[in-house]
C-alpha cells in the first residue's frame, strides 16, 4: 500500500513538474522581452565606456616624459663686460664668448603633485555621466512592459473569447439537434433549424477569427521574448494592488543622476580655480650649459640637468567660472521643474487609474448577477420552445444575451488585470 502511494506522489509531482514547464508567465515574458531588447546591449557599452575614459584620467597622475632637441641663433648673447675681458686678455687667458648659435638636446620629466582635487571631480563627472547614460536607457527600455503585458492580456481574452464561444457553439447545436427532433415530429419548422444551423455557422466564423487573431498575437510575443511558445499556455497573473503610491519610476532616476552631473561639474569648476602643484626635471646636452661663465670661456657641448617644484595658477578659470556655475543652477532649476511636472502628470495618471479600477470591481460584482440572470432567461426560454410557448427567433436572442454577458463578464476581468498592471507600470511598484 505505502508503495502505491509513493507512486502515487510520485506521478502527480513529475505531472507538476510538466505542467509548470508547460506554461508560461507574465514575469517571465518581461524578463525575457527586457534581456532581448536590443537596446540592452547598450549598458555593457556604457560600462566599457566608462572605464575607459576614468583610466585616462588617472593617468595623468602618471610621470610625463619628453624628448625635446632645439637649435637657435640669436643676435645677441651673455658676454663678459669690455672692462673684465680686457683684464682677462692681460692675463693671457682667451676667452672665446658664448656662440650666437645654440643647440640642445634632453630629456624633460612633469610630475602632478597635488591639482587640487581637478582630477578627483572628473573622476565624479565620468560616473555621474555613465550613471546619467545609464538612466536613459532604462527610462527608453521602460516602456517595453507596457507593450509586453498588452500583448500578454489580449492572448488571454482571445483565449476567453474562443473558449466561451466554443461553449455558445455547444449549447446552438445542442437546440439545433432538439429542434431537428421538434421538425420531424412535426412541431417546429425547417426554418427554425436553418435558423439556428445559420447562428452555428457565424460563431463559428467568429471563432474562425479570434483564432487567427490569437496566433498573430503568440508570433508577436515569440518574438519579444525570443522564444518559441509552441503548445505553452499563457498562466493568468494574480496581481495585488501596488502597496505604496509613491512613484519610482526611472524618469525620476534620470532626474536625479542629472543633478548629481551638475553638481559634480560645479564642483569641477571650483577645483579648476585652486593652483597646481607640481615637480619637473630636466636633463640636457648642449651648448650653452647652465654654467654661463664655463660656456664664455669654451663653447663645449656640456651635460647639464635641473630639478625642482612648481606652481601654477591657471587666472583664466576666474573670468569663466561664475558664469559657468550660474549656468549650471540654471539647469538644474529646470531639471526639477521637469520633475514636477512627471509627477504631476504621473499622479494625474494613476488617480485615473485608481477609479477605473473600482469602476470595474464594481462592474465585474454586477456581471456575475447579469450572467446569472441570463442563463435563467435562457433556460427558461428553451422549455417555452419546447412547449411552443416562443418560437427560434426569441431563443436565439435569449442565447446571444447570455453569451454576450458571459464575454463581457471575461472581458471586464481581463481589463481589471491590465489596469492594475497599468497602475504598478505607472508608479513602477
Amino acid at each position: 500500500m505505502s508503495r502505491i502511494k509513493f507512486c502515487f506522489f510520485l506521478t502527480a509531482a513529475l505531472f507538476t513538474v510538466i505542467s509548470a514547464e508547460a506554461q508560461i508567465t507574465l514575469d517571465y515574458c518581461l524578463d525575457r522581452a527586457r534581456e532581448n531588447y536590443p537596446l540592452i546591449k547598450k549598458f555593457d557599452l556604457v560600462n566599457r565606456s566608462e572605464k575607459i575614459l576614468l583610466s585616462d584620467i588617472n593617468k595623468g597622475w602618471l610621470p610625463r616624459i619628453g624628448l625635446f632637441a632645439q637649435g637657435t641663433a640669436q643676435n645677441s648673447v651673455s658676454a663678459f663686460p669690455d672692462a673684465l675681458k680686457a683684464m682677462l686678455d692681460k692675463t693671457g687667458t682667451s676667452v672665446a664668448g658664448m656662440s650666437k648659435l645654440q643647440y640642445k638636446a634632453g630629456i624633460e620629466l612633469n610630475q602632478t603633485i597635488w591639482d587640487g582635487g581637478y582630477s578627483k571631480y572628473q573622476r565624479a563627472i565620468e560616473r555621474a555621466t555613465g550613471a546619467q547614460a545609464k538612466a536613459v536607457l532604462e527610462v527608453e527600455i521602460y516602456p517595453i512592459r507596457d507593450r509586453v503585458e498588452n500583448i500578454y492580456f489580449s492572448i488571454l481574452l482571445l483565449e476567453e473569447q474562443m473558449d466561451k464561444m466554443q461553449s455558445t457553439v455547444s449549447l446552438l447545436e445542442s437546440n439545433h439537434s432538439r429542434i431537428g427532433s421538434m421538425v420531424a415530429a412535426g412541431i417546429a419548422t425547417h426554418s427554425d433549424a436553418d435558423m439556428i444551423e445559420a447562428q452555428i455557422l457565424t460563431m463559428l466564423q467568429q471563432l474562425t477569427e479570434a483564432k487567427s487573431a490569437y496566433r498573430s498575437y503568440r508570433q508577436v510575443l515569440e518574438l519579444f521574448i525570443n522564444e518559441d511558445l509552441g503548445d505553452k499556455s499563457l498562466v493568468r497573473p494574480v496581481i495585488q494592488m501596488p502597496g505604496d503610491s509613491t512613484s519610482a519610476r526611472p524618469e525620476l532616476a534620470l532626474f536625479d543622476r542629472q543633478i548629481e552631473l551638475n553638481n559634480e561639474r560645479s564642483k569641477a569648476i571650483n577645483a579648476s580655480q585652486i593652483p597646481r602643484i607640481g615637480f619637473f626635471a630636466q636633463v640636457y646636452y648642449g651648448n650653452p650649459g647652465l654654467n654661463m661663465f664655463q660656456s664664455m670661456m669654451k663653447r663645449d657641448l656640456s651635460f647639464n640637468a635641473m630639478a625642482g617644484v612648481k606652481v601654477t595658477w591657471n587666472i583664466d578659470a576666474f573670468y569663466s567660472g561664475n558664469t559657468s556655475r550660474k549656468r549650471l543652477v540654471t539647469a538644474s532649476d529646470m531639471i526639477n521643474s521637469d520633475r514636477d511636472r512627471f509627477l504631476f502628470d504621473n499622479a494625474l495618471k494613476s488617480t485615473r487609474e485608481y477609479g477605473k479600477i473600482e469602476g470595474l470591481r464594481k462592474i465585474i460584482e454586477e456581471d456575475n448577477r447579469i450572467v446569472e440572470l441570463r442563463g435563467n432567461v435562457r433556460r427558461a426560454a428553451e422549455s417555452q420552445l419546447n412547449h411552443g410557448i416562443i418560437d427560434t427567433t426569441a431563443l436565439l436572442a435569449k442565447i446571444t444575451d447570455e453569451n454576450n454577458a458571459i464575454l463581457n463578464h471575461a472581458f471586464h476581468e481581463i481589463q481589471l488585470l491590465q489596469t492594475i498592471c497599468q497602475l504598478k507600470n505607472t508608479l513602477n511598484r
